[in-house]
């Protein structure tokens, strides 16, 4: 680790607290401690440095994707955390969690391959369109008189060129790699059942996209009459969110420990981790409550 890396405390609720919660039915301040929790393990076990002696050897790009992408997550809940703490914008950590989710399956996903050939289709993927923007400018400046470029263009031409060079791979390289599977197909090969796509893809596409759905949850409001209204800016993030999100950040964490990670050091970090879940599992079965007994 980094020095100035510490693992954090996990939140502590007293009995009187916990008892409000149960009395109230809501459980939300302390799922919000939960999952702002899990946002600094993750930026934590980041932080973890390849050279480590527990660390098995893989190419220096390889872990740079997987530590960027939980630094995304890790960043992506903290600012859910600064947005959702009055209680409002809803709407936005729903389509923060929506991304969440995509890049900790990335890490899950690319962990379980744990090949070359993954990693370069997930570079490949990014870079495909930075190189269709190459094309498109080096065919406007083929069009003007004695090939003058702009200096947008050469910003964006030198931009281009230094993503591209970082990766290491050549433009025939990212032009012949296979595209990434999409998220139903690396759901299918990490086990999981259509359901899961369904709820955190499909459904999370909502808040990405603005459909009907989307309207009617964060945008409209109907009134006595059957009229349709704007709704005011006054939506809090939904609960299931500080629960669903923080265990799928949690999975991206266990798979990269496991990767990266061998014998008893990574034995005493996945029950850590196992254990933070059980804590959020056993809040949220009080939670829900009857929720899954029969509807009858």
């Amino acid at each position: 680790m980094n020095e100035s890396a510490q693992l954090p405390d996990p939140p502590q609720f007293s009995d009187w607290e916990m008892q409000k919660c149960r009395e109230s039915g809501d459980f939300m301040p302390v799922l919000f401690e939960w999952y702002k929790f899990v946002g600094h393990i993750c930026i934590f076990f980041a932080q973890l440095q390849r050279e480590s002696p527990a660390a098995k050897e893989i190419p220096p790009i390889h872990f740079a994707i997987l530590t960027g992408l939980l630094n995304r997550c890790a960043r992506l809940m903290l600012s859910n955390v600064a947005l959702s703490h009055n209680g409002r914008f809803g709407e936005t950590t729903a389509l923060l969690d929506r991304c969440i989710f995509e890049s900790s399956l990335k890490i899950d996903w690319l962990c379980h391959k744990g090949n070359d050939e993954s990693f370069q289709r997930y570079l490949a993927g990014g870079l495909k369109t930075e190189i269709e923007l190459e094309k498109e400018i080096a065919g406007n400046i083929a069009e003007r008189d004695g090939g003058e470029v702009l200096n947008i263009e050469k910003r964006m031409l030198s931009s281009i060129e230094r993503h591209i060079d970082a990766a290491g791979l050549s433009r025939e390289e990212i032009s012949e790699a296979k595209k990434l599977p999409d998220v139903s197909a690396m759901l299918r090969d990490l086990g999981h059942e259509r359901l899961m796509y369904v709820v955190a893809q499909r459904l999370g596409s909502h808040h990405v996209h603005g459909t009907w759905p989307s309207l009617l949850l964060h945008y409209l409001e109907v009134n006595d009459d059957g009229e349709f209204l704007l709704r005011d800016h006054d939506c809090g993030t939904h609960p299931n969110q500080f629960v669903m999100t923080p265990l799928q950040v949690l999975g991206a964490v266990r798979a990269f420990i496991v990767y990266l990670i061998e014998g008893e050091e990574a034995k005493a970090v996945v029950d850590l981790l196992d254990s933070i879940q059980e804590e959020i599992l056993k809040i949220n079965s009080e939670m829900v409550g009857g929720d899954f007994r029969s509807a009858e």
